[in-house]
């Protein structure tokens, strides 16, 4: 059993590879591996630079005069009703 199950692609892990053939792919997968990261780099490698996502200021929310009233009047609603509660247990 290999220490590392999963380091391997199924054809390498198949049939058996000399140490050899084994550094020689991985030396292929790394280079690989460096052609795709030169390539992410050079091409600014995401759209939002993390440092500029979390810092942006939230955008204002707007509610109009008539939501506003009723959301006041639901509120006023319901602390009459637990004003009635606490009355009636008195």
């Amino acid at each position: 059993m290999h220490p590392f199950p999963g380091l391997l692609a199924p054809t390498t892990r198949e049939k058996k590879m000399t140490r050899e053939e084994l550094v020689a792919a991985v030396d292929e997968e790394i280079s690989r591996l460096e052609k795709v990261r030169a390539l992410l780099l050079s091409t600014g490698g995401s759209r939002i630079a993390p440092s500029s996502f979390g810092n942006r200021p939230r955008k204002k929310r707007v509610l109009s005069a008539d939501a506003r009233a009723r959301i006041a009047a639901a509120q006023r609603r319901r602390w009459a009703k637990q004003k009635a509660a606490q009355n009636a247990k008195k």
